[in-house]
């Protein structure tokens, strides 16, 4: 059965996709630690981030900082990495806005975000992105 992650990448399912290429899509965490949590998700399902490639390794990494330095524009705070893979049996990449280790804290509670506000969240980082 494909991840959550796989039928996002398949458009099932409607998300907040900030960006995307031929390997990556970067959308926003509906359920995030955070406002501008943003998820970069390898298009081929694998379970473990450090199962892929090494390549595909460097490449996600590439793409992750082309969307790190837009939300680094969008909200003005430096952007924390983090890979946890518990929730999802699909590799990816957590960028979070921090302003301090614990902004980064995945035992804390996730933040209630509008419809509205998540779309405005995901237009501001698309205008900084270069």
């Amino acid at each position: 059965m494909p991840s959550i992650f796989s039928r996002i990448i398949n458009k099932e399912f409607d998300s907040y996709i900030i960006d995307e290429d031929e390997y990556f899509i970067a959308i926003l965490d509906i359920m995030p630690l955070r406002e501008g949590h943003v998820l970069v998700i390898p298009k081929k399902e694998i379970d473990k981030i450090y199962d892929l490639p090494a390549i595909e390794q460097q490449k996600m990494l590439l793409f992750a900082s082309k969307i790190a330095k837009a939300m680094e524009q969008s909200f003005h705070k430096r952007i924390g990495y983090s890979v946890i893979g518990l929730e999802v049996p699909h590799a990816h990449l957590h960028l979070i806005p921090i302003e301090s280790a614990h902004d980064i804290n995945f035992n804390q509670a996730k933040l209630e975000i509008s419809k509205e506000r998540l779309k405005e969240i995901q237009e501001k980082i698309i205008s900084n992105l270069s």
